[in-house]
């Protein structure tokens, strides 16, 4: 196998090695793992985002064809649940039950830990869900809402990750192999991926750019500079929840 060939196929395993991170597809090919394509696979996080956005948009334009704008909204999202896991929603719910129940750095990272969900992250998680389908409704067009949201607020963790520091209470951590020294060049790369995508919204919509450029560059500075304060630096929770918070801010400015 010649080195581009070769170089191809690592890369492409990478890719898929991202989506069996975020989601729950089935993947077509057989992965070689290794602790640094985990790492490296994060570069492909805006991409997944792109993937999961085409299967929202197709599912609504499907969906609404049969039902209301809000139970097609719905059930597009009950989708998004399966698919993912909750992932990020699980996260945003972990950091909100932290951040809202620990008095130190020791008490929030191990509340993060556990896996019961308490009164503040309940809260938090049906706020956002239900403030996510409402943003929906208010956004026109919803299929495009749907197809960009996703690829763009993934992109807020890569930020976090190369200029936060990690912060946890155990060397044993699923997320510790993506955050570990994240490379400025993948990085660069993730960028302009996302850049594209965000460009090709912008023929729907002039505002998109700068309203993509407060939900991910906006949210990672300010929810980082937060989790800096009151754990030290990020946790793989803390990343889930930037996700759903810059896909939250996004879809306000798309809104308005």
């Amino acid at each position: 196998m010649s080195a581009p060939t070769s170089r191809l196929n690592q890369e492409w395993q990478t890719f898929w090695l991202a989506v069996s991170f975020l989601t729950r597809i089935p993947l077509p090919v057989r992965i070689d793992y290794s602790r640094q394509r985990m790492n490296n696979s994060s570069m492909y996080f805006p991409l997944v985002g792109l993937l999961l956005g085409v299967i929202y948009a197709v599912a609504y334009v499907s969906l609404d064809a049969v039902f209301s704008p809000l139970v097609s909204v719905l059930l597009v999202m009950i989708l998004h649940l399966w698919l993912t896991g909750a992932f990020h929603e699980d996260g945003l719910a972990d950091s909100v039950d932290a951040l809202g129940g620990g008095y130190t750095v020791e008490d929030r990272l191990r509340i993060m830990k556990d896996s019961r969900i308490g009164t503040y992250g309940a809260a938090a998680l049906i706020m956002a869900l239900a403030l996510k389908a409402a943003l929906l409704l208010d956004t026109r067009p919803i299929w495009l809402a749907l197809l960009l949201a996703p690829a763009i607020s993934r992109f807020t963790p890569l930020l976090m990750m190369h200029y936060l520091p990690y912060a946890t209470l155990s060397e044993h951590s699923k997320t510790k192999p993506v955050a570990s020294g994240f490379p400025a060049k993948r990085l660069g790369l993730a960028f302009v991926v996302t850049l594209l995508i965000v460009l090709t919204g912008t023929l729907k919509d002039d505002a998109l750019l700068l309203v993509s450029l407060l939900a991910t560059a906006g949210v990672a500075l300010v929810w980082g500079r937060y989790l800096k304060t009151q754990l030290g630096g990020y946790t793989g929770d803390a990343l889930g929840a930037s996700v759903v918070l810059s896909e939250l801010v996004l879809l306000i400015g798309l809104a308005i």
